[in-house]
């Protein structure tokens, strides 16, 4: 591929977006796709430091510190991972990206729709993702899974938060020509095929 591909993963706490993300590049890599496997925020040094902020270092936050915490580890994030590897005609899957922003910020938190897309567009520098693959899932049974671990700052946020983030995600699926919704509570390897096989499809319709 002359340039490459972004995939980025989306979807409420404990859809399995990790574990889907590991099983995609694994079998892109076995198919000799030259893949970068990341995650936001995160990516880099700085984004590792500003996740730590973000979900175990401080319990109180306001949104709009929020959304710029997260706007300032994606432009880093985006500068020195994503568009080089774009250019060297990788496939990047990203475990979250900007339409985290959308859900979290803008539907959970309240913040002006148009500010938050603002905010992206410059953390981004208007890239978008070539597919996103959001995985939908009721919030009380993600929330869930997490029984019998320590929650994240963004995990303890209460039922009717993680709704309005999850209704976020599904009027985004509608209104994005880009985004694939799959029902996350199929089973890990059946969830897996049927995400595969429209990635590979993308990709070969693409190289073709």
């Amino acid at each position: 591929m002359e340039k490459g591909v972004l995939i980025t993963f989306e979807g409420p706490e404990g859809s399995g977006k990790s574990t889907q993300v590991a099983l995609l590049a694994q079998e892109l890599e076995k198919r000799n796709f030259k893949v970068l496997c990341t995650r936001e925020p995160g990516g880099t040094a700085l984004g590792e430091e500003v996740r730590k902020i973000l979900l175990n270092k401080v319990e109180k936050m306001e949104p709009l510190s929020e959304l710029f915490l997260y706007a300032a580890a994606r432009f880093q994030h985006t500068v020195e991972r994503i568009k080089p590897a774009l250019e060297k005609g990788q496939v990047i899957i990203c475990d979250r990206y900007l339409d985290s922003s959308i859900a979290y910020q803008a539907y959970g938190r309240g913040l002006d729709l148009q500010t938050v897309e603002m905010v992206n567009n410059l953390a981004t520098d208007l890239i978008k993702p070539d597919i996103t693959i959001l995985l939908d899932l009721d919030p009380e049974e993600g929330l869930g899974r997490f029984k019998g671990r320590e929650l994240d700052r963004m995990e303890k946020e209460n039922l009717l938060f993680h709704r309005r983030v999850r209704q976020g995600y599904l009027e985004l699926g509608n209104r994005e020509e880009r985004f694939l919704v799959f029902e996350a509570d199929l089973d890990e390897r059946e969830l897996h095929s049927l995400i595969l096989s429209k990635v590979l499809y993308y990709l070969v319709e693409r190289g073709g």
